[in-house]
C-alpha cells in the first residue's frame, strides 16, 4: 500500500501545515488577482533517516507574491518525524501499534 498524500499532508507538523498551506494558497491566488502578475508555491520535502523504523521528513514551504511594486517572498521549514511501514508507507503513528490498555483501563504488560 502507498501513503495516502492527504493523510500524510495532515500529519506534517500535527497538521499546522496543512493549515499553513490552505492559507497560503488563498494569500498567493488574492495577490495575484490584486496585482494581475504571478505568484508561485513551493513545497519540497527531504527525507532522512532517524532510525531503524523511522525517518525525519523535512517540509519547506516558500510561497512568493506579487505586491503593487514587486513581490514579497516567505518561506518556513520544520521537521516531522515518520514511521515507515510496509512498502515504505509513511505515517505518523506506527501501523502495528499494540494495544497499551485493556477494556478496565488497566495498562497491558507485553
Amino acid at each position: 500500500m502507498s501513503t495516502p498524500v492527504d493523510k500524510f499532508i495532515a500529519d506534517l507538523d500535527g497538521g499546522q501545515f496543512e493549515e499553513k498551506l490552505s492559507k497560503v494558497i488563498s494569500i498567493v491566488a488574492g495577490a495575484v488577482m490584486d496585482h494581475e502578475s504571478g505568484g508561485e508555491i513551493t513545497i519540497k520535502l527531504t527525507v532522512k533517516p532517524l532510525s531503524p523504523q523511522q525517518v525525519m521528513v523535512k517540509h519547506d514551504l516558500k510561497f512568493t507574491r506579487p505586491t503593487l511594486r514587486g513581490k514579497q517572498q516567505e518561506n518556513e521549514t520544520m521537521s516531522t518525524p515518520m514511521y515507515v511501514g510496509e512498502k515504505g508507507k509513511l505515517t505518523f503513528f506506527p501501523e502495528n501499534q499494540g494495544q497499551f490498555f485493556g477494556k478496565t483501563g488497566h495498562v497491558i504488560d507485553n
